[in-house]
């Protein structure tokens, strides 16, 4: 159960509470680790919502779950102060400066950008940063994931499954069942035949389908399609909004609603806005179905750091110490390492597809590569974005 007892907030109103947290959605620059810190600092050091050692615990069960932390935490700390209401308030709050700073940039792209060709080698310059943020984002995640043998044997068969197009449930429910049954070899090599005889399958009779299905795409995507992608990646954000990419990327550019190179700028931008990084879903839903498809693909993206907050936190507390649940999570996060890896692959060869020069593209990902390797700042793939952009107009236009 949560405790409550240990510490609480001074009485709040609603509007102060909503308040209070929309200013912290207008200063959430810098990522989780920056946002978090922040709300720390101010209800946990300075206005003594709960003790820090609550608050550790707290983010320990935020950490297995999926979806953006510092939107959960936030959620949950409302909920502190004010109950179920105060928790919805407070999510909204936190989230509203950053959706709605992504819907003005998601319009500007759409109406001023997206088709200029003056800006074509910009956008590029770009796409070549973001991929290397991307990539440095995969070794940082799977540094903490792939502790053995076994994780890394998962991550390479995650990699493997998604370029011949194995469904990621498959993926998934199978890596999470081996790693927990890991003493019982027969269940990794179960998941090994499993992987092949999907690729088989896919390989198959698989191909033809996914082609068909993109040719025949419409220009505008329904609005429930948008939602069910939205809540695809918020469920299975696990490790960081970038486990997000792949399931976004694949029910929207891989349907043919956007170019990937949208969807790479859209990315980009997130990262530049005071807001969650999943909030590149609500760019992706607006150059697929305007407003209305923004709206639904967000709203599916936060409902589950919503839910688990609201109505599953006390008894999801239970699972954070049980060790096969944590086994299955595992299996999980490391098989979603291979599927980041291989839409890395998939993305940075649909970009050097539309470079008119490879080496300025080729030039621009490796010196971002670099820096973000040798450069571990809040502000540093804000900082790439922006030099990307500057080579690639610089170098391509």
């Amino acid at each position: 159960m949560v405790h409550t007892t240990a510490s609480r907030p001074t009485v709040i109103g609603l509007p102060q509470l909503f308040a209070k947290f929309l200013r912290f959605g207008l200063l959430a620059f810098g990522g989780p680790v920056a946002q978090i810190a922040m709300i720390r600092q101010a209800l946990v050091e300075e206005e003594g919502w709960i003790t820090s050692s609550r608050f550790n615990r707290l983010l320990a069960v935020l950490q297995v779950l999926p979806g953006p932390e510092a939107h959960e935490l936030c959620v949950h700390m409302g909920m502190v102060a004010r109950g179920r209401l105060g928790g919805l308030l407070a999510g909204l709050g936190f989230m509203l400066p950053g959706l709605v700073l992504m819907l003005l940039c998601a319009w500007g792209y759409a109406a001023f950008i997206a088709g200029n060709g003056q800006l074509a080698g910009m956008l590029l310059g770009v796409q070549a940063a973001v991929l290397a943020i991307i990539l440095r984002a995969v070794h940082r995640i799977g540094t903490h994931v792939l502790v053995d043998r076994a994780l890394v044997g998962l991550a390479v068969l995650g990699l493997i499954g998604t370029l011949v197009g194995v469904p990621f449930w498959v993926l998934l429910l199978a890596a999470g069942a081996a790693y927990a049954c890991l003493r019982n070899s027969a269940a990794i090599w179960g998941l090994v035949a499993l992987v092949a005889f999907a690729a088989w399958v896919t390989i198959r009779t698989g191909g033809a389908v996914e082609v068909a299905s993109v040719n025949s795409a419409t220009a505008s995507a329904s609005i429930a399609a948008l939602f069910v992608a939205g809540l695809k990646g918020g469920l299975l954000t696990f490790g960081g909004a970038y486990t997000a990419i792949p399931y976004v990327r694949g029910d929207t550019a891989g349907r043919g609603w956007l170019s990937d190179g949208a969807f790479l700028d859209g990315v980009a931008l997130a990262g530049l806005l005071p807001a969650p990084l999943v909030i590149f879903a609500t760019f992706a839903g607006y150059l697929a179905g305007g407003l209305a498809g923004a709206l639904a693909i967000t709203a599916g993206m936060f409902l589950p750091a919503f839910a688990f907050s609201l109505i599953f936190f006390e008894r999801l507390e239970a699972l954070v110490d049980n060790p096969t649940f944590h086994r299955v999570l595992d299996g999980v996060a490391a098989m979603v390492v291979g599927i980041i890896a291989a839409t890395f692959l998939e993305l940075g060869a649909s970009t050097l597809d539309r470079a008119p020069r490879l080496l300025p593209v080729a030039g621009i990902f490796v010196l971002a590569a670099l820096v973000s390797w040798r450069l571990k700042r809040s502000w540093t793939p804000a900082a790439l974005v922006v030099a990307g952009g500057a080579a690639g107009w610089l170098a391509l236009s």
